[in-house]
């Protein structure tokens, strides 16, 4: 991938209005039926250390890794976390990341969020909208709006979440609707997902719900997970090709 240099704002003023100038470029429509290798990227950091990243290319029909590459950003050089300015932290290791694997992606799955986001422009959208790619964000946490409904036990069932000033338990009005509330597995905590660049609302949750679910992460975003974790602790670099 040959992508620009991921802007680094020099305060959360300058970062905000990149964000609100951004937000407009973002397409919510798409499909996600020709997308054969997807990234999936994820982060991991120790307080004060470098900040790691992992991109796993995954083969969707196949169903497998094909390879990870890995990047990491040294201590001085990481954003501080700031919440609702998570790409401009994130982004660039990912980018980095990015640059490592040996082929390049249809799509991008982002541990983060989409457009729900309270500026309309989560990790997902920022890094869909810098490389163009289609980009969905799962999340472990809600960041932004509120569900429509409780969401119901089985796995599978999904509810919209809405802008947060929509009502409880009545559905989104149009053009409020932000993501997805999801249970992908049993007694255990929902994820949020959102679309983040040139993919549908609907589609961004058929997206996730397809790609096998040994946990409740959609396997690519999992693996991803778990390299990002190993590449900090053993100090992995360049890429890893699998068969």
């Amino acid at each position: 991938m040959n992508t620009p240099p991921f802007p680094t704002p020099p305060d959360l003023a300058a970062a905000r209005a990149l964000q609100e100038e951004l937000v407009a470029r973002v397409e919510l429509a798409g499909e996600w039926s020709g997308v054969r290798r997807l990234a999936a990227l994820d982060a991991s950091i120790r307080r004060g250390g470098a900040l790691v990243a992992a991109a796993v290319l995954w083969d969707v029909a196949a169903g497998r890794a094909l390879e990870v590459g890995f990047a990491r950003v040294p201590p001085e050089a990481v954003f501080p976390y700031v919440p609702g300015y998570l790409s401009f932290r994130e982004a660039p290791v990912y980018l980095a990341a990015l640059e490592a694997l040996a082929r390049a992606p249809d799509a991008l799955l982002v541990d983060g969020q989409g457009i729900a986001h309270p500026r309309g422009l989560g990790i997902a959208a920022h890094l869909g909208v810098h490389t163009g790619l289609p980009s969905v964000g799962v999340a472990k946490s809600r960041l932004f709006g509120e569900p429509a409904a409780p969401l119901e036990e089985d796995v599978g069932a999904a509810v919209p979440l809405c802008a947060a000033s929509a009502a409880l338990g009545v559905p989104c009005p149009e053009g409020v609707q932000v993501g997805w509330v999801v249970r992908t597995r049993a007694r255990v905590k929902p994820l949020y997902v959102s679309p983040g660049h040139r993919v549908g609302m609907r589609t961004a949750l058929e997206a996730v719900l397809e790609l096998p679910r040994p946990t409740k992460l959609p396997e690519p975003l999992r693996q991803a997970h778990l390299w990002a974790g190993r590449a900090r602790r053993e100090g992995l670099e360049g890429r890893l090709v699998f068969g």
